[in-house]
């Protein structure tokens, strides 16, 4: 049986609509308690540990949100010590997505 391209992909992206649709958003909210804020070591650990996960990881500052997977984004918020951020995750493991990114937080980076 042969299959037409054109409605495979149509299904195909039919059903990734749907998934990304039945999988709720999970969003928590962090304050920033590194003294120097969420510089590009900072940036480059969050982006580590969101690549990690399938879900869709984005961190949002005053209201302007950036994906968490491209430094670039991360860098482009302004997050200085105190900051509050809201991260959210959609996807099958947003909740250990959500974990990592909440270790991060809670150890400071690593940093005083």
């Amino acid at each position: 049986m042969l299959i037409d391209p054109r409605t495979f992909d149509d299904r195909r992206e039919n059903a990734l609509i749907q998934s990304d649709e039945e999988s709720p958003a999970l969003t928590q909210e962090f304050i920033v308690a590194n003294r120097m804020g969420i510089h590009a070591r900072v940036a480059a650990q969050i982006v580590k540990v969101a690549c990690r996960f399938e879900s869709e990881v984005f961190i949002a500052k005053s209201e302007v949100a950036a994906n968490a997977k491209s430094i670039l984004d991360v860098m482009s918020l302004f997050c200085p010590f105190g900051s509050k951020v809201f991260i959210t995750a959609r996807g099958p493991d947003a909740a250990q997505a959500l974990s990592a990114l909440a270790a991060l937080f809670q150890t400071k980076f690593g940093e005083p």
